[in-house]
């Protein structure tokens, strides 16, 4: 029967082809395939941390870039059980794709919310974040079994979700939306990364060679580009542990510095009244340091028992809450206001070290899959040629030219926070859950999709009550978030774009030191005018 199956059955479907063209086959043969197809889902599949990385880089978010989204066969020889991940070892990768710029910006967010409002907003978005991933969860673990072919491997799970769930033209949008997404955190990486470069040119290069902030920015895309260049992360699955441990590094070098300057700095600490605005401008913060859902189902398709990702997800958000929780409380407790854009001008260089580098990491990673579709839609060849290299070039400019448009990070994460990852992780999962448990088998065998009121009567009405919250929320929420943060960065905080040196001569148009006035980086300082130090070194003040 397999013989049979083997050499009369048309070619196996990908996954973005079987929802269009599900294959029709005899009765004897469609059990032949599915014997085959359970037998095959069987085999352990790719290193778990090379098939995250791959996934990355070829279509899923990572917080994407193949590009159809095809179910690809693994080789048997580059498989082995033993490299599939334990629950918990799954949840370290989780927390290696949720923490990052959140650690520098986090604490700032406290200075604008308040104490007690920053607290109740952390773990406010970790419990409903945690919520909406473990909904990815049950949906993926459904499609694995309504649909064997997501046994093998499927470059972007993400968008796969989405048209199972809602249809071919929900994929469509979803893939854009993690698109967007992707390339906003490019930019936010980008605009760390030279912030915390130009730290140490401004404070440990000497003058006649020192850069300002702008071209620190398009030096370090030049220093980057040819690590853009490379096809996938998935031959240097060790850069997502070394993101992970510098993070962890970073949280505890900042935390013992907080505490190094405690009794000098905490007298000296100034809270601002809290506002309205301003803490509606801290939920893009919030909502950036807790995003990751892009990448869930890419880690959840690694796990030795996948229906076990309930565990990893509450482990992972639990450790994401404990390096984020003392790191701002403790932080905004000692330093008050005085933190300006981040906590990096606070602490000492190690930290900010280990900082900068997991920026860079998840840069390369980030911006791979976005490289990716792009080549698929203008059909690139996947070997090296002109055809990437002007591509990706062309790529890596746009998010430095957002970034010298924009050059101040915490507005842009603030922006990206509030708009595109409100959808991406928690509208979108909702009603992929809402409608794949809604679809009854007469259905999904064939690929109809339940209408809106299908929806509404067959979930329980408290799932539909809690799903629906969430959603009002959400949209709404993120809406006045986005609306809010956008008139900030216009207005409050507007800072004009680098080239505009150009037309005014003024080489510090935007940050000439630590701050966003060019006024000089005012390190290690603290107390309302950045005029006091627990180091034997002098603190310039600051008025304003």
């Amino acid at each position: 029967l397999q013989r049979h199956a083997v050499t009369q059955s048309p070619p196996r479907s990908t996954c973005s082809e079987s929802l269009t063209h599900p294959p029709t086959l005899p009765q004897g043969d469609m059990v032949s395939l599915q014997d085959q197809t359970m037998t095959s889902s069987a085999r352990p599949l790719m290193d778990a941390a090379s098939r995250s990385a791959l996934t990355l880089g070829d279509g899923s978010h990572g917080k994407g870039g193949g590009s159809n989204g095809d179910v690809e066969r693994t080789s048997e020889s580059t498989v082995q059980e033993g490299h599939k991940l334990g629950w918990i070892v799954t949840a370290l990768f989780i927390v290696a794709d949720m923490v990052g710029g959140g650690v520098v910006a986090m604490p700032v967010a406290f200075v604008n919310s308040g104490l007690h409002m920053g607290v109740i907003l952390m773990i406010s978005i970790s419990l409903v974040f945690l919520y909406t991933g473990w909904q990815l969860g049950v949906v993926w673990n459904i499609m694995q079994e309504r649909w064997p072919e997501y046994h093998d491997h499927c470059r972007k799970p993400f968008p796969e979700i989405a048209k199972r769930s809602m249809g071919p033209k929900a994929k469509k949008f979803t893939s854009l939306l993690v698109n967007v997404t992707l390339f906003g955190i490019c930019v936010v990486y980008l605009l760390l990364s030279a912030n915390i470069a130009h730290y140490f040119v401004d404070n440990f290069v000497p003058e006649p060679f020192r850069i300002s902030y702008c071209w620190t920015i398009v030096v370090l895309a030049v220093l980057l580009a040819p690590f853009t260049y490379l096809k996938s992360p998935a031959d240097f699955w060790p850069v997502i542990v070394l993101a992970m441990v510098t993070t962890t590094l970073a949280v505890v070098a900042i935390v013992s510095g907080v505490l190094r300057d405690a009794p000098v700095c905490h007298s000296a600490a100034h809270f601002p009244a809290v506002e309205t605005n301003k803490v509606i401008i801290s939920i893009g913060t919030f909502l950036f340091a807790f995003s990751g859902h892009y990448v869930f189902p890419t880690i959840q398709h690694d796990m030795r028992e996948p229906k076990k990702f309930s565990w990893s997800v509450s482990l992972g958000f639990l450790m994401v809450v404990l390096l984020y929780m003392p790191l701002s409380t403790i932080s905004f407790w000692v330093y008050g206001s005085s933190m300006k854009s981040s906590v990096i001008y606070s602490v000492q260089c190690f930290a900010n070290f280990m900082i900068a580098v997991h920026c860079i990491l998840t840069l390369v990673i980030v911006v791979n899959p976005v490289n990716q579709e792009l080549e698929h839609f203008f059909k690139v060849a996947h070997h090296f040629g002109k055809g990437r290299f002007a591509l990706r070039t062309a790529v890596l400019t746009a998010v430095v030219f957002v970034g010298l448009t924009v050059p101040d990070f915490l507005p842009v994460m603030g922006v990206v926070g509030s708009s595109t990852i409100p959808l991406g992780c928690v509208v979108l999962p909702s009603l992929f859950y809402l409608w794949i448990n809604a679809a009854e088998e007469y259905e999904w065998q064939k690929n109809k999709i339940p209408s809106v009121m299908d929806v509404i009567r067959r979930t329980k009405k408290t799932t539909l009550a809690l799903n629906l919250f969430l959603l009002l929320v959400a949209v709404g929420g993120g809406t006045i978030a986005t609306y809010i943060n956008l008139t900030d960065l216009k207005d409050t905080n507007f800072k004009p774009p680098c080239y505009m040196s150009v037309f005014t001569g003024d080489n510090n148009v935007t940050f000439g030191g630590g701050d966003a006035g060019g006024h000089g980086f005012s390190s290690h300082c603290c107390g309302q005018f950045s005029n006091i130090s627990s180091f034997l070194e002098t603190c310039g003040g600051s008025d304003h």
